[in-house]
């Protein structure tokens, strides 16, 4: 009996956000949300911390100078259930496509840097923070954990997502591997930053850590890119060497095929726009036949990765009455991946 397999269109952003302004952010992403509704797009993603904008203040200056910004960057991060957040859940559901996002999200007094998958039904999938903000990252924001280092089964098929540097950890990637996963959003911010002093952190590294994401899990990868806009650099450049660390443009949105072939045209890294591309998640059995990591590719009597799905939270509370020791086994147990 012939097995039909999913196939669709998905559309990678490229765009700069209203920069620490979240409603205004918002208005513009439903926009773009509308705009892919109408090229018969079913999964839309959007770039790391796109609400309310990527911290490039962090990287210009010292901890003293970008303080100015941090009061104002908290306000317009993003809660989780918020009315904010309710929007584009609601306009997921409006518009009848799926939607992943990255944002500031606020918890109580801390910021992490979060990312969402929102079904075409408009329901939250699944909430997720980086594991390890990067470098000067971790001024700012808080770590995740690997409770939610996950991949989910959706109608399109079985969706993961990092950001960022994410994608340069092995242990992190071969987490998501071993998961089974088909389609991956790899949410990045600008590649402009430092762009003459930090090779490492530009485009072509980057992109070529996305195709190479592909091509080690054998899945589909969605790759949204921020654009530094004229108006970000009013806001965060205070002189011509912080305009040399941070000039304009930067967007260098993807998409990629399981062999790691690229699918989209790339647009100029000043422009803002949709990269689309046709999915068939047919061809992904192709793509396992020479090499699938985490099952005849593998090698688990050699090495064996171990990953920690409890949740690390800083307060557990215990109802009187119920501790006892199958709990407390119970509780340092480490989930298997199915």
């Amino acid at each position: 009996m012939p097995v039909s397999h999913p196939s669709f269109r998905v559309a990678a952003v490229q765009a700069a956000p209203v920069f620490l302004n979240l409603d205004a952010t918002i208005d513009k992403a439903i926009g773009l949300i509308g705009q892919a509704a109408q090229e018969g797009v079913e999964l839309i993603a959007f770039p790391e911390n796109f609400f309310p904008g990527y911290p490039f203040f962090l990287w210009l200056g010292t901890p003293a100078w970008s303080m100015q910004f941090v009061q104002r960057y908290h306000d317009n991060s993003m809660m989780v259930d918020s009315v904010e957040y309710r929007r584009l859940e609601e306009a997921a559901k409006r518009h009848n496509i799926h939607l992943s996002i990255g944002f500031s999200e606020r918890s109580g007094g801390s910021l992490y840097m979060a990312q969402a998958l929102i079904s075409n039904k408009g329901v939250t999938l699944s909430t997720r923070r980086k594991l390890k903000p990067t470098l000067v990252e971790r001024c700012l924001f808080g770590e995740g954990d690997g409770s939610d280092l996950t991949v989910v089964d959706t109608s399109l098929g079985k969706i993961g997502s990092l950001c960022c540097w994410e994608h340069v950890q092995p242990l992190t990637k071969y987490a998501m591997y071993a998961q089974h996963e088909q389609i991956h959003i790899a949410a990045w911010p600008s590649f402009s930053l430092y762009r003459d002093v930090a090779y490492s952190l530009g485009p072509e590294v980057n992109t070529a850590v996305t195709q190479t994401y592909a091509v080690e899990g054998q899945c589909f990868v969605i790759a949204p890119s921020s654009v530094v806009s004229p108006e970000m650099i009013e806001i965060l450049c205070m002189n011509d060497d912080a305009r040399k660390l941070l000039p304009e443009g930067g967007g260098h949105a993807r998409i990629f095929g399981p062999d790691g072939s690229p699918l989209a045209s790339p647009i100029d890294e000043h422009s803002e726009g949709l990269l689309l591309a046709d999915l068939d998640l047919g061809v992904l059995s192709l793509a396992k036949l020479a090499a699938d990591p985490a099952g005849h590719y593998s090698r688990p009597d050699v090495t064996q990765l171990l990953l920690n799905k409890s949740p690390r939270r800083p307060v557990v509370v215990i109802n009187e009455g119920q501790i006892n020791e199958t709990n407390i086994i119970q509780s340092e147990e480490v989930p298997e991946i199915n």
